[in-house]
């Protein structure tokens, strides 16, 4: 098992070093990690849906089929997501149902984002599971790493 990691900084920063592998499928450079109540590494994954041609293969979901997988349910109580980009409506979805307990998160999305700039999906008060969001961690990092990737496909 991998050392945990320390703080939420150091999330977001392994989720920009996943993202950069989604540029050599020309995905959208978005990475995800999720790490389990004593912050050991379970899963990391990178937006995949120009690699499979899969329409919800966001960062974000896959991250999380592989740490159910590693856990062996889908349950992931006690753990955190970190993701470079603030999650749509479709991973904040993903994210609750998962029970996840933290959402850390870079960049703030203001076209799509779902935890707090177009929506707050995942602190709605009408849901049974509201997980903590933190957002802004490292935004100067996942911005430029998406506006690096948007400028060379323009």
């Amino acid at each position: 098992m991998p050392h945990p990691i320390a703080s939420d900084e150091a999330l977001v920063r392994r989720a920009l070093v996943v993202a950069a592998d989604a540029t050599k499928t020309g995905d959208v450079p978005i990475g995800a990690v999720v790490v389990d109540a004593a912050g050991r590494e379970l899963a990391v994954a990178c937006n995949a849906r120009e690699a499979l041609g899969d329409p919800t293969a966001h960062a974000e979901v896959l991250a999380l089929r592989a740490a159910a997988s590693v856990v062996g349910e889908w349950r992931l109580s006690g753990c955190t997501l970190a993701v470079t980009v603030e999650p749509c409506t479709m991973c904040a979805g993903a994210i609750g149902l998962a029970r996840v307990d933290r959402v850390v998160f870079g960049a703030w999305e203001p076209k799509t984002g779902a935890v707090g700039s177009l929506w707050d999906v995942l602190r709605d008060r009408r849901l049974a599971h509201r997980p903590e969001v933190i957002g802004g961690v490292l935004a100067k990092e996942s911005v430029a790493l998406m506006e690096a990737f948007f400028r060379g496909h323009r």
